[in-house]
């Protein structure tokens, strides 16, 4: 199949924007908890009602201090309650919200308030505001900008939260619903920049129609999870990244109660307190938390009880798959006999892991291995894993629970058509498509084609519409010898094990493929621990035999499912971590190929001679 399509469920009036999506949550119930807010003594609902007076009163302030309709307004925080209720208040303004990242660096900072001309900007603390005022005065591009900084908070002096909802106690509620409707579908919401694994951030233009049709026709589309009673998630990935917005957005619309954490290290802690129904999650999540799970049972002595368990959840969800896809009759009776044993012993102390209330959990961000969805889903926790990129507002594919394909990323979600190019490159068009690069026709014009518009991602199609991604066309690699090679899967299947943190195929141009491993200092410390191994540092274990004769048994299965062209012959062990902060992974936990291509070229060549 070359083309598959899913009709839209949902249209709005062309006259709408994305805030009468909270006016409509508010209108129906004041009282219900939209949202969240973890405090000292636990999590405290936010009602609809008292969510709208803040905002409105934040957009007051904002209109009192010179914003028109239109204006552009960067937000840099973490992830937290604050972050929504500025977003909000921007567009009952009338603004445009600029997410930064909060861990952008100052040149990165300097770029995005320049390029898309923000006067405005919410910050998260005292430390946040000193890194943009100081970005302010050293830029040539900046110069002659007056900047209005606050801080997103209650507390302390002036600017913040606090004060500019004061300042804005004079302006008239007929004069804020004049800023409110002023946008209709088409106008831009935000300006949202790539993350960057090549090049300067582009800014995407997603407009209000992006939010609110993608939302409301994503409830209807996945109803089983959003549409329940008393649904709840919480939100850790970073606002700044598309997706996180996106799904804030879907779940207003159909009132979710949402609460946010920004820390990693609380994750865990807060599942636990939260509880909730249903979860975003990137793939470094799960396996985390089925190395965890592994640990745990290595130590208690159960490794052996572990494995069996792991391959039974596996095992069974692959039969649930077969049956699905027509191929099998499903799991047979000795396989549901042993399902039922460990879902009496084992599963739901996983399940806990996630809060214990958890129905489904959505994948996105970046692949997710087929052995990590069936393990899961074969555990209790439903993985549905999609699709999308910031050009698309997020989801433009996902798996649901009625239609699951493990190992796709599901059929277009309502609105959308999706398109494979002659070459394999898949082309989107619909509901979810940007307007396009901001200030940027060059990239524009690269960008689409009859009216579709380029992922640059390669995949394929099958009989009942489902994708499947199978590369990226600027990572695919061509050795010496001219052999198209895709290292995805090379590299999701060598991140299955628990020393890996990631792993980089290399080779293009090159006589042989070849791979860049990185460790993880949490699973390397808990290998070590099972295998009654003194403790070690990164760079001594990169140098172990032991560790790199694991590391080679993890690599031998990831070439089973390649030809021998493809598959990687020498391999490096690197006493260096990829972070965000490394300059190796995007905020969204994405691998910045060419800068660790770049960065490691002395190891590089060192493998070939």
């Amino acid at each position: 199949m070359r083309e598959a399509s899913t009709g839209l469920l949902v249209e709005l009036y062309p006259e709408s924007n994305v805030t009468d999506l909270l006016l409509e949550q508010a209108g129906k119930d004041p009282g219900h908890a939209l949202y969240a807010r973890k405090g000292p003594s636990g999590w405290t609902d936010v009602p609809a009602g008292e969510f709208l007076d803040q905002v409105r009163a934040l957009a007051k302030g904002l209109i009192a201090g010179g914003l028109a309709p239109g204006d552009t307004v960067a937000v840099m925080s973490a992830t937290r309650y604050e972050w929504t209720v500025v977003d909000f208040a921007i567009w009952f303004a009338g603004g445009v919200t600029v997410p930064v990242y909060e861990t952008s660096s100052a040149s990165q900072v300097e770029w995005i308030l320049h390029d898309s001309g923000a006067r405005h900007v919410f910050v998260e603390d005292r430390a946040k505001a000193a890194l943009v005022q100081g970005v302010v005065d050293a830029s040539a591009l900046l110069a002659g900008r007056v900047l209005g900084v606050v801080r997103m908070d209650y507390d302390g002096d002036a600017p913040n939260l606090a004060s500019l909802a004061a300042a804005g106690s004079g302006v008239s509620d007929a004069e804020l619903e004049r800023h409110r409707s002023t946008a209709g579908l088409d106008d831009v919401a935000s300006l949202v920049y790539t993350s960057g694994t090549t090049g300067r951030p582009k800014g995407c233009e997603i407009t209000h129609g992006n939010f609110a049709l993608v939302a409301k026709n994503i409830v209807l589309f996945l109803q089983e999870i959003l549409l329940q009673d008393r649904t709840r998630t919480l939100m850790f990935l970073p606002l700044a990244h598309v997706l996180a917005r996106a799904v804030q957005v879907v779940c207003l619309s159909a009132g979710t109660t949402l609460g946010h954490t920004s820390s990693a290290k609380e994750l865990l802690e807060d599942l636990g307190t939260f509880k909730p129904t249903f979860l975003l999650v990137v793939p470094r999540i799960f396996e985390k938390v089925y190395a965890g799970a592994a640990q745990k049972a290595a130590q208690a002595g159960k490794e052996r009880l572990f494995g069996a368990a792991a391959a039974v959840a596996v095992g069974y969800s692959q039969a649930l798959d077969a049956a699905a896809r027509g191929e099998g009759p499903g799991p047979g009776w000795g396989l549901r006999a042993r399902h039922r044993l460990f879902d009496r012993l084992l599963y739901p102390k996983l399940r806990q892991a996630f809060g214990g209330s958890l129905g489904y959990t959505v994948s996105g961000a970046s692949p997710l291995s087929a052995h990590d969805a069936h393990f899961f889903r074969g555990a209790g926790v439903p993985v549905l894993e999609g699709y999308g990129l910031t050009e698309t507002t997020a989801p433009c594919t996902a798996n649901i629970p009625s239609l699951t394909k493990v190992g796709t990323v599901g059929i277009p979600i309502p609105g959308t058509t999706i398109r494979i190019a002659d070459d394999g490159e898949i082309l989107v068009k619909g509901i979810g498509v940007f307007k396009g690069y901001h200030a940027n026709e060059a990239a524009n014009a690269e960008a689409f084609v009859d009216g579709f518009f380029r992922t640059g991602d390669l995949g394929s199609l099958d009989a009942d519409g489902f994708l499947t991604i199978t590369g990226r066309k600027k990572d695919l690699l061509v050795t010496a010898g001219g052999k198209n090679v895709a290292p995805g899967p090379l590299e999701e299947k060598i991140r299955e094990h628990q020393l890996v943190a990631q792993a980089v195929v290399v080779g293009d141009g090159r006589p042989f493929v070849s791979a860049l491993v990185n460790l993880d200092p949490e699973g390397l410390e808990n290998w070590c621990a099972t295998h009654r191994i003194p403790a070690m540092g990164l760079a001594d274990a990169a140098q172990d035999d032991r560790v790199r004769a694991a590391i080679q048994a993890s690599i031998d299965e990831a070439n089973t499912l390649v030809s021998k062209a493809e598959s990687i012959r020498s391999f490096v062990v690197l006493d260096a971590d990829f972070t965000v902060e490394s300059g190796h992974l995007t905020p969204s936990l994405k691998l910045k190929r060419a800068a660790v291509v770049r960065d490691f070229e002395e190891q590089i060549n060192q493998i070939y001679g």
